[in-house]
């Protein structure tokens, strides 16, 4: 009697496991941000790449009409091509381009930037990437148009071209 006993928790054990996993397989753990255009940007808190002092959103977003927050990475191929585009839109008065430090190396990331030269007012550091994730990153490269009341105009995931440059200034007009 006590062997059909274990012989059946056994068997319930082994049920019990199979349906947990069988719906664990229709479950995605693919994550898979919301489009977040047309949306006003969430607040967050960071520290500033250059000196290490702590900044807020609010503080960033102020004072200027439009802003383009660029995602990057030092270790990033497609960041290092998008680079040049970004130093010709930072002579562009109308508009204010800040940057996210995404799971970098701060020391490679300040090496980066004196070799090919910061387009950046600001740059934040987003060592464990929250930041980017609660703005609704893919990954890197990503950059995000967003006016003065903070609400996101236009998101382009990956690297920024000539296409791109051209639709930010139609946009701006």
């Amino acid at each position: 009697m006590k062997k059909k006993f274990n012989l059946i928790l056994i068997l319930l054990f082994f049920c019990f496991c199979f349906f947990v996993f069988f719906q664990a397989l229709n479950n995605s753990n693919v994550y898979i941000p919301n489009n977040i255009s047309g949306k006003v940007l969430s607040d967050f808190k960071g520290i500033k790449l250059e000196n290490k002092e702590v900044v807020n959103s609010e503080d960033l977003f102020s004072g200027n009409d439009y802003y383009l927050l660029n995602i990057w990475a030092s270790w990033c191929l497609p960041c290092r091509k998008e680079h040049s585009i970004l130093m010709e839109i930072k002579d562009n008065n109308k508009i204010k381009l800040i940057g996210i430090n995404y799971k970098d190396n701060e020391l490679n990331a300040k090496k980066f930037l004196i070799k090919n030269g910061n387009p950046f007012s600001e740059i934040i550091q987003d060592k464990d990437g929250m930041i980017s994730i609660n703005l609704g990153a893919y990954g890197v490269p990503e950059t995000y148009l967003i006016n003065k009341k903070r609400k996101i105009i236009k998101k382009f995931v990956g690297q920024l071209n000539k296409n791109s440059i051209k639709e930010i200034k139609l946009l701006l007009k």
